[in-house]
């Protein structure tokens, strides 16, 4: 049996989010709408690793908080045009999307 885990990170406008994860190298692979007109859910993958965003406004009312690991950082990081902090366990930097959901990007270290 195998476990995953998939944080839902609550948005305001699905299409937005999209478009902002994608700078981190996430991809879209599903959205649903229970009705033309109504809120988004929409999945998000990158090597593996998933993300959900909800526009329901009863889902995750966040602000949320997701921890990252990356190969490597460095192209990430000058993508945001920041500077990785130094930590004993990885090399990270935090980010905000368009809701206030604060996202670090890590590459481990030693």
């Amino acid at each position: 049996m195998t476990t995953q885990v998939v944080p839902i990170l609550r948005v305001a406008d699905a299409e937005v989010s999209v478009e902002w994860y994608a700078r981190i190298g996430f991809e879209q692979v599903f959205e649903h709408r229970f009705d033309e007109g109504m809120p988004a859910y929409v999945g998000l993958e990158r090597e593996g690793a998933l993300i959900h965003l909800s526009e329901h406004t009863g889902d995750a009312p966040g602000p949320g908080l997701l921890y990252i690991w990356v190969d490597e950082i460095d192209p990430l990081a000058e993508h945001f045009g920041v500077v990785p902090d130094e930590m004993p366990w990885a090399r990270d930097f935090e980010v905000t999307d368009p809701d206030g959901n604060r996202i670090r990007l890590a590459e481990a270290v030693g």
